[in-house]
């Protein structure tokens, strides 16, 4: 129903997806919290082949924050494992979809198994034309920005750099982010109403769209329907509606 709504010309190119809801929809069911992390990669399968076929040209996906691994050791190993045995199941799919596979994030930290698949599956898919699907993979925004002062610090220090010539997109081009657009459209799940250290930058003029549906239940009737609502919004940047017409 929503799918017939949407109008093509007017898609957002880039969207981002905070995950939540996971561990409670397992809870609700009287599961162990991986079942709901095994139930939201299908979720995941889902939403990127919708976005592939919507012809959308980014899809960012809040997947493990550095917050993350401050959680119980046992569930850490097991999301790992579950991450690497989903990237090596997903490639082929990701092959026939025409679909890039990028990260974002602090990967150093990952264990050796997991991101050793990860930069597999992304040379393997580099290049494809389609979706550019970006984990957003032990991240954090406050990391990144952290990350990308020492670099600019070191710069700065090298000569490389002149404090007088840093502006706006000096800081973007230092960001993890700097070869895409910052998202147009930020979709959160589960009822929660906040951006728990995601694209912090990033999302400085990106709509927002909260929603009830827990991750496991965010089906790709709820995606579309997301879009719709961007759809129906007046993005202004900062200017009165009458200099945007």
């Amino acid at each position: 129903m929503y799918k017939d709504k949407i109008i093509k010309e007017r898609l957002p190119r880039h969207i981002a997806i905070i995950m939540d809801g996971n561990g409670r929809w397992a809870k609700r069911q009287g599961l162990a919290r991986m079942y709901g992390h095994k139930q939201g990669v299908e979720t995941v399968h889902n939403i990127t082949e919708a976005a592939a076929e919507l012809g959308i040209d980014y899809l960012t996906l809040y997947t493990f924050s550095t917050e993350n691994w401050n959680r119980p050791k046992q569930e850490v190993d097991a999301l790992m494992t579950l991450l690497v045995d989903t990237i090596v199941k997903e490639t082929p799919t990701l092959m026939k979809n025409n679909v890039r596979l990028l990260t974002i994030g602090d990967t150093d930290r990952l264990p050796a198994e997991a991101k050793r698949k990860f930069e597999l599956c992304m040379q393997e898919t580099a290049a494809n034309t389609g979706l550019k699907m970006v984990i957003a993979l032990s991240y954090s925004a406050r990391w990144e920005m952290t990350e990308a002062a020492r670099r600019m610090a070191a710069d700065a220090v090298k000569g490389i750099l002149r404090p007088e010539d840093i502006n706006e997109q000096t800081v973007s081009d230092y960001l993890t982010t700097r070869s895409m657009p910052d998202p147009d459209l930020l979709i959160r799940t589960s009822g929660e109403l906040r951006i728990s250290n995601f694209l912090l930058w990033q999302l400085a003029y990106s709509e927002l769209y909260f929603t009830e549906c827990l991750w496991p239940e965010f089906t790709v009737e709820e995606f579309y329907k997301a879009i719709v609502d961007y759809q129906s919004r007046e993005r202004r940047f900062g200017k009165t509606s009458e200099q945007i017409l």
